[in-house]
C-alpha cells in the first residue's frame, strides 16, 4: 500500500474557505497601500546567496533556506570543508542561491539594480511568500506571506507618521480593535549601549534585549553577561526594564538616562516628533506606545523601529513590524539612500481575525445557483441562462453530469448553494425555469429576467 503523502513541517494547504479569507486580508491591505500611494513590484522567490547572507545577523543567517547547485553540486565542493564536516564553509561551495528570508533585502537589491528607472522617492508595496528555517509553532511557519510597504529616497520623518496611519487604516478596515503599535528608535538603543559601555557589542546587546518579552529580565541579563557586557553596565540598564507610563513621561525619563549620548538624544527627538504628529492627527483603532526594549534584532535598522501587537485578548506574537534603514542600499554599493518600511504578518492576522470572529459572512463568495443536469438538451438550455446570470455578476454553474437528481441536490446542500434550477421538457417549451430555494424548499416557475432578479436580491 502506497504511503499517504504529506507536506513539510511549517507549510500548509489552504481550502477554498481559507483562501477566500486570506484574499479578504490581502485585498484590504492592498487597497490601503494603493490609497497611500504605494506601487506594486515583485521579485524572484530565490536570490543569490551573497544578496541575503550577512544582512539579518547570525541568527537570521541560520534561518535562510539554501538551494543546492544544479547538477553534480559536490564536484565543486570545498574538499577541506567536506573532510572536516564544516557545514558553514561547505555550504558556500555547493549552494549559490537561497530562498528569500524577507522582502526588504530583495527590495534593496531591486532599487540598486533598477536605480536609473526609478523615480525617487519611490513608494513600493510587495505581497509575496518568504521562507525561514524556523521551528514551527502557533503563528510561526516556514513558508508564509509578507505584505510590505517601503519608501526609499526620503529621510523625512513624515514617512514614519504615515506608516503609523497606514497600520491604523488597515486594522480599522479589518474591524480589529485594541491593536498596539509599539515604537522605538535604534539611535536610542545605540545611546543606551554607549552609556553602559557596550558600544562595541551593540548587536549582541540588541539581540538579547529583543528577547525580553520571551525569556524575561534575568535570562536577558544572563545572555548579556555571556556576550561580555559587564555587571556594572547591566545594572545601569535597570531603569529601562521598569520604564512605564505615558509616551511623554517615558520620553522625559530617557532624556535623563541618555543625557550624555548625542546619538541617543537624536533618537529621542525623532520619537517626540512622530508622537506629537500622531497626537495631532489621531488614530481610529490602534494606539501608539513607546517600548524602549524593542530592538527587532535586525542589523539594518538605523532609526525608528515598529512592532505591532494583537489585542490582549488574543495570545499571539507580533502581527506587523518594520523600521528605518538608512544604510541598506549601501551594502549593494548605492550610498546615501534612506529607506523606511513596514510589514503585515498575514498569517497571524488571519489567526487573530478567526479567533475573534471578525471575518464577514460575505467573505466566502459561494456559487449562488446550481442548474440540475437532466441531459444534453436541458444542459444546453441551462447554459444559455447561466451565461446571462454570469454577465449580471451572479455566480452560477451547471452540474457537469446527468446524475441522479438526489445526488445533484445533495451536492448543492453540501456546498451550501442557496438556489437550484431545474430545467426539463416543460421548462424548455415554455421558456421558463423552475427555481428552488434550498432553505425554504419553495419553488416557482419563472422567466429568465425574474430568475436573475430573485437571485441578485438574495
Amino acid at each position: 500500500m502506497a504511503q499517504k503523502p504529506s507536506i513539510p513541517k511549517g507549510t500548509r494547504d489552504f481550502n477554498p474557505e481559507q483562501v477566500a479569507k486570506r484574499n479578504y486580508i490581502f485585498n484590504t491591505i492592498r487597497n490601503a497601500f494603493e490609497t497611500f500611494g504605494f506601487q506594486p513590484i515583485e521579485t524572484p522567490s530565490f536570490e543569490n546567496s551573497d544578496t541575503l547572507m550577512g544582512k539579518y545577523g547570525d541568527e537570521g543567517d541560520r534561518l535562510i533556506f539554501k538551494i543546492l547547485n544544479s547538477g553534480d553540486y559536490l564536484s565543486k565542493a570545498n574538499d577541506e570543508a567536506y573532510s572536516e564536516k564544516d557545514s558553514t564553509k561547505l555550504t558556500s561551495s555547493i549552494s549559490e542561491k537561497a530562498l528569500r528570508y524577507d522582502l526588504t533585502v530583495p527590495f534593496a537589491r531591486y532599487v540598486v539594480q533598477h536605480q536609473n528607472e526609478i523615480e525617487f522617492p519611490f513608494k513600493r508595496y510587495q505581497i509575496q511568500p518568504v521562507w525561514r528555517a524556523d521551528r514551527p509553532q502557533k503563528g510561526r511557519f516556514r513558508e508564509f506571506f509578507q505584505c510590505d510597504a517601503d519608501v526609499v529616497g526620503s529621510k523625512s520623518l513624515w514617512q514614519e507618521v504615515e506608516f503609523i496611519q497606514l497600520y491604523d487604516t488597515v486594522f480599522s478596515a479589518l474591524k480589529l480593535k485594541g491593536v498596539t503599535i509599539k515604537i522605538n528608535n535604534r539611535k536610542i538603543l545605540s545611546g543606551i549601549a554607549e552609556v553602559i559601555g557596550a558600544s562595541d557589542k551593540l548587536i549582541d546587546f540588541t539581540v538579547a534585549l529583543d528577547k525580553l518579552d520571551k525569556i524575561g529580565e534575568e535570562k536577558v541579563k544572563e545572555e548579556m553577561r555571556s556576550k561580555g557586557i559587564s555587571d556594572e553596565g547591566i545594572s545601569k540598564l535597570q531603569p529601562l526594564f521598569t520604564l512605564s507610563g505615558s509616551f511623554e513621561s517615558q520620553i522625559e525619563s530617557l532624556k535623563g538616562i541618555l543625557n550624555t549620548s548625542e546619538d541617543g538624544q537624536k533618537g529621542i527627538k525623532e520619537l517626540d516628533f512622530i508622537n506629537s504628529a500622531i497626537i495631532e492627527l489621531g488614530l481610529s483603532t490602534a494606539s501608539l506606545q513607546l517600548d524602549v526594549t524593542l530592538a527587532r534584532g535586525l542589523n539594518y535598522y538605523t532609526g525608528a523601529i515598529f512592532e505591532v501587537s494583537a489585542p490582549k485578548s488574543v495570545k499571539m506574537g507580533s502581527i506587523g513590524g518594520g523600521g528605518r534603514y538608512d544604510d541598506l542600499t549601501g551594502i549593494f554599493g548605492m550610498k546615501d539612500v534612506s529607506g523606511v518600511g513596514i510589514s503585515f504578518g498575514l498569517d497571524r492576522i488571519y489567526l487573530v481575525l478567526e479567533e475573534l470572529g471578525l471575518f464577514p459572512e460575505t467573505v466566502n463568495k459561494n456559487v449562488e445557483v446550481l442548474f440540475i443536469n437532466f441531459g444534453d438538451k436541458e444542459a444546453l438550455f441551462s447554459l444559455k441562462a447561466i451565461k446571462q446570470l454570469r454577465f449580471q455578476g451572479v455566480n452560477a454553474e451547471l452540474y457537469p453530469d446527468a446524475a441522479k437528481m438526489k445526488k445533484q441536490m445533495n451536492h448543492a446542500n453540501k456546498r451550501h448553494i442557496p438556489f437550484v434550477v431545474l430545467v426539463g421538457e416543460q421548462e424548455i417549451e415554455s421558456n421558463t425555469y423552475t427555481l428552488k430555494n434550498m432553505s425554504s424548499g419553495e419553488q416557482d416557475k419563472v422567466l429568465l429576467e425574474a430568475l436573475v432578479s430573485i437571485i441578485k436580491k438574495s
